[in-house]
């Protein structure tokens, strides 16, 4: 019959096709193996490579991933050279472009997210256990991931924060400030001399706790005279400390206003 003589003749094409093929196939998979254990080879030495660079473990993880996926995408295209898949190639070339494109708009705000946390992991503008300030909250960072930051606030809320968000916004990293200056400000009436008011802040502010040293002598607090509001003088008192801790700062500025606070009631110049 016809079409079982059609049938046959096609059958046969594609078997003596298959059999010069062989070789190619075989070729192509010797290919394939071999960079497939060439891309797991190079995933081992890029990783150890990045740890002895960076500390972090993402980055070394994402630079041996990188490599892998190279190799072994070179490793797969040349099998499929060898086996004449040009078509074959150029549309799985052009699939991925396009699907690549097409992700980039849909997670266009996860891409920032990552591409800042690969800033931040390289620049460290912060590290864990550093207190930072920024996007109107201040923590220490615990956690530093490619997508978002973890921060624990001073209230002991943990908080996650997009690295877009930071990377786009101001950052203060109380931990780097090693020089802190605590700025007060306050009103005198006018019935009281200013000048033995002036020493005698001055002489109270001296000896407050972390009070930034310059060699052996600590550096002296200053008053200036700001403005004058109705009846009263307004005095604007600037004081150095050493920054060496998460607390020195909220602990200076608490001292050095309890010590104002009585100096001033000494002088009756507060009820």
């Amino acid at each position: 019959m016809e079409w079982t003589y059609l049938i046959y003749e096609k059958l046969n094409r594609w078997g003596q096709a298959t059999i010069k093929m062989l070789p190619n196939l075989a070729l192509a998979i010797v290919i394939f193996l071999v960079f497939y254990f060439l891309a797991r080879l190079v995933k081992k030495f890029v990783y150890k490579l990045s740890c002895r660079i960076s500390d972090k473990k993402a980055i070394s993880n994402l630079f041996a991933g990188v490599a892998y996926f190279i190799v072994f995408a070179i490793g797969l295209f040349s099998a499929l050279e060898v086996l004449k898949l040009d078509k074959a190639v150029s549309s799985l070339l052009a699939g991925a472009g396009i699907l690549g494109l097409a992700l980039g708009f849909a997670f266009q705000d996860l891409t920032s997210n990552f591409i800042s946390g690969i800033y931040i992991t390289f620049r460290k503008p912060f590290d864990t256990g550093h207190v930072i300030e920024t996007n109107g909250f201040t923590g220490t960072v615990e956690n530093i991931q490619f997508r978002s930051t973890t921060m624990r606030t001073s209230d002991g809320q943990h908080l996650i924060i997009p690295n877009k968000d930071i990377f786009q916004k101001p950052i203060i990293n109380h931990s780097l400030t090693t020089e802190r200056k605590i700025e007060l400000r306050l009103l005198i009436p006018f019935n009281k001399d200013p000048a033995p008011v002036l020493d005698d802040i001055v002489k109270t502010a001296m000896g407050v706790v972390n009070q930034l040293k310059t060699g052996t002598v600590r550096k002296a607090p200053e008053v200036w005279f700001e403005n004058i509001e109705g009846t009263n003088l307004k005095l604007l008192v600037t004081l150095w400390i050493s920054n060496r801790t998460d607390v020195s700062f909220n602990k200076s500025r608490h001292q050095l206003i309890l010590r104002l606070l009585d100096a001033l009631r000494q002088k009756q110049l507060l009820p």
